[in-house]
């Protein structure tokens, strides 16, 4: 299973790399206005619409295998075995936690007044 997973984010990451390439290449709607006084667009390799046929064509397909992978990692991901017990059983222990005196004194009270904290609760 670990095996498919990494083959798919394989796939997944050379789609994505892809379809970036591919949009960046692409001409926008205004480029075709260049070509019309000669700045050599409409000598290309695939004609004047040709690459952009092809290269949209071949965006959408890559598009797609995105999706799909997309999906496909998802489902992978979420179908792993879950593990049984707690989330802290498996946290290191740092040593048992000593329980604080019997006779300590706590905040905000003095040892000759233990009454002290009752004088600041307004009646």
């Amino acid at each position: 299973m670990e095996y498919l997973f990494s083959v798919v984010l394989a796939v997944h990451i050379l789609a994505a790399v892809g379809v970036i390439g591919l949009v960046l290449v692409q001409h926008g709607k205004g480029a075709d206005m260049g070509a019309a006084f000669g700045s050599g667009a409409s000598g290309s390799l695939f004609g004047a619409t040709g690459s952009a046929n092809f290269l949209s064509r071949t965006t959408a397909v890559l598009a797609a295998i995105f999706f799909v992978t997309s999906l496909s990692l998802a489902y992978l991901a979420s179908s792993k075995p879950k593990t049984t017990g707690s989330v802290m059983q498996d946290a290191v222990n740092s040593g048992p936690v000593s329980a604080p005196p019997v006779g300590s004194v706590e905040q905000g009270t003095s040892p000759a007044n233990p009454d002290s904290k009752a004088k600041d609760i307004p009646r």
